[in-house]
C-alpha cells in the first residue's frame, strides 16, 4: 500500500493553485472546478474548494501538518517569505530528531513543514536518512 493523495482544502482555488505553484515550483493540473493537483513525486497534493467543486459548504483547514521534502529549503523559505511575509515563516531550524525543517501555514490555516530531503527522519533505528 502506499499513500496516493492529501487534500488541502481551501477557500479560493484560483489563489491556492497560485501559492502552492509558486511554493511548489510547479503548475500542477485543474481536475475540476474546485480541484487542483500537484504532482509530489507521486503523491498528489490535492487543493480543494469545496464550494467551487459544487459541495454544500466548505471545509476547514487540515488539523495536523502536511510534510513536504525539498533539496532547496533555504529557497522554499525564501519563496514562502515573498508568499506570506517573513513573520508568517519559521526561520529554518535544526530540530533535536536531526531534521531542518522551515513551518508554515498557507493563507486557508492549512499547517506545512518542509523539510530538508537530506535530513529526513524516517524513524529507523540511529536517526535520520532518506
Amino acid at each position: 500500500m502506499r499513500l496516493f493523495r492529501v487534500i488541502v482544502p481551501v477557500g479560493d482555488i484560483e489563489a491556492a493553485t497560485s501559492f502552492y505553484g509558486r511554493v511548489l515550483g510547479r503548475g500542477g493540473e485543474r481536475v475540476s472546478r474546485g480541484r487542483h493537483y500537484f504532482d509530489c513525486e507521486g503523491t498528489i497534493l490535492a487543493c480543494y474548494d469545496a464550494m467551487r467543486d459544487g459541495d454544500g459548504e466548505p471545509v476547514g483547514p487540515n488539523r495536523g501538518h502536511v510534510y513536504l521534502a525539498t533539496d532547496d529549503l533555504s529557497g522554499v523559505w525564501r519563496r514562502l517569505c515573498v508568499e506570506l511575509g517573513a513573520r508568517g515563516v519559521s526561520a529554518i531550524e535544526d530540530q533535536p530528531w536531526g531534521e531542518r525543517t522551515v513551518y508554515a501555514a498557507d493563507p486557508w490555516g492549512n499547517r506545512l513543514c518542509f523539510v530538508d530531503r537530506g535530513t529526513m527522519f524516517v524513524g529507523r533505528a540511529g536517526g535520520s536518512g532518506a
